[in-house]
């Protein structure tokens, strides 16, 4: 990747979720637009609890549906490393709140239907995907490769259809067989679409999409098909700049992709994956500019990757080595984050 000035993903925000509606003043002309803004003729939610809210604040409202996390969230964090948390032990609160989390994206879809915003569309799609597979596992993982396969034919150069996308809002999802497809809305990377918005949209929902892919794949254990998937996103990285947030989307790459190789059996190149996901965490820690908390944490993961493979390989002394540094720095930094803490609340009350 490219180095670069990194907003912390403000920017690529603003273009998914486009707040002052950019997409629908070019295709209307500043003139319609605000006039059917002012006669509220444009798209949104007439019914239910949002129709009071503006289009704008039911934009923001979606933006809260897609992107909040709060402490209780299992996939809090940057990190998008499939690991199949569905184990059959979950307590009742995990489970209704994973069933919330999941309810929350099917809202999200919903909402992007309704606004007729095909970029977020396709993200709901892809945290459907994400939020089945914590959910159900593997039981949920054919339901969620439908989702993220819908995704990517949203971010495609092709055409979706809306309705068969709406069917994923449902809960649950009524699938029928003898449907007959009517794509006719174009995809983001459409000619027609790109007439009014950049390729970088399309390609920002692309990445999220296969990663998604991958891992359902992974899910149902098609080793092969879900690496596939996931070397599909890395040209997509190519001319990113190298940041913590774009550095973690690498990061989730490298140790996916290991991991395919670990569970059939090729513990080497699973190996030399690990290793480039862990030399982008010494990367932080070691340059001007880097994130130290974000380049331990990538460092720690893809240790513990690398424990869990050798484990797999039948070398223990090795994992629980590997484990051993893993747990003990985490303890390290868990004292110093308390320490740090103590003498801020120290200096607070002696203002």
């Amino acid at each position: 990747g490219k180095e670069g000035y990194d907003d912390g993903g403000v920017a690529d925000l603003s273009l998914l979720i486009d707040l002052e509606d950019n997409v629908q003043r070019r295709r209307r002309g500043e003139t319609e637009y605000f006039t059917k803004l002012k006669a509220d003729l444009l798209p949104r939610a007439t019914v239910g609890p949002m129709a009071e809210l503006t289009r704008r604040d039911q934009k923001v409202s979606l933006a809260q549906l897609l992107f909040s996390e709060d402490d209780k969230c299992e996939d809090k964090g940057p990190s998008e490393v499939y690991t199949d948390l569905a184990d059959g032990e979950e307590d009742v609160d995990t489970i209704r709140n994973r069933r919330e989390r999941l309810g929350q994206a099917r809202a999200a879809l919903k909402m992007s239907l309704l606004l007729r915003e095909p970029a977020c569309a396709s993200l709901s799609l892809s945290e459907l995907c994400k939020r089945l597979l914590i959910l159900a596992g593997k039981d949920g993982a054919e339901a969620a490769l439908r989702c993220a396969d819908k995704a990517i034919e949203i971010a495609g150069t092709g055409f979706w259809d809306s309705d068969e996308v709406a069917i994923e809002a449902e809960n649950p999802p009524r699938i029928k067989a003898n449907y007959e497809k009517n794509a006719t809305a174009p995809g983001l990377a459409n000619p027609a679409t790109l007439k009014y918005q950049p390729m970088r949209i399309a390609y920002l929902c692309l990445r999220s999409a296969l990663l998604q892919r991958g891992n359902a794949l992974a899910a149902l254990g098609k080793e092969e098909e879900a690496r596939e998937s996931y070397e599909k996103v890395a040209p997509l990285l190519e001319e990113e700049p190298r940041c913590a947030r774009v550095d973690w989307e690498r990061h989730s790459l490298w140790v996916n992709i290991g991991n395919t190789y670990s569970r059939t059996g090729n513990f080497e190149l699973a190996d030399k994956h690990y290793k480039s996901a862990e030399l982008l965490g010494n990367d932080h820690l070691n340059e001007t500019g880097g994130s130290e908390s974000d380049g331990k944490g990538m460092v720690a993961c893809a240790k513990r990757a690398r424990a869990f493979a050798l484990k797999k390989a039948g070398r223990l002394d090795e994992a629980k080595a590997i484990m051993k540094t893993v747990v003990e720095q985490q303890i390290k930094d868990n004292l110093e984050a308390e320490k740090k803490e103590a003498e801020e609340k120290a200096a607070k009350e002696t203002e």
